[in-house]
């Protein structure tokens, strides 16, 4: 993987994710001037760095590194709320994914 590599891979995994810049900042514990600077100025993330946005992703650094494998593994959260999900008729799934792009919004922005 090539230094703009790293790059785009952390600007898709926001995509997929549909985070803004400043939420894997959040996610990540790190500052968000370090990320906007990372991303814009493309300055290669150091180990640890990139260490603490696979945490935020929750993939591990070989994950990360993967080519063009997409398969991600769910944590025992993720795989909870999707078995609620599944249990749900269709009108409380509507219910649900609308409150969770509420809270989503509502969380990825930035507090002044």
């Amino acid at each position: 993987m090539r230094d703009t590599d790293v790059i785009e891979h952390i600007k898709e995994l926001c995509e997929e994710r549909k985070w803004s810049y400043y939420r894997l900042a959040k996610e990540s514990g790190l500052p968000y001037s370090t990320i906007n600077n990372m991303l814009h100025r493309t300055n290669i993330p150091t180990v640890p760095t990139l260490q603490k946005m696979c945490d935020a992703f929750e993939i591990t650094l070989s994950d990360f590194f993967l080519d063009d494998v997409r398969e991600y593994r769910l944590t025992g959260d993720q795989e909870e709320i999707l078995e609620i999900y599944k249990n749900l008729s269709k009108d409380d799934r509507r219910i649900l994914t609308a409150y969770a792009k509420g809270l989503a919004k509502l969380l990825d922005t930035p507090k002044r």
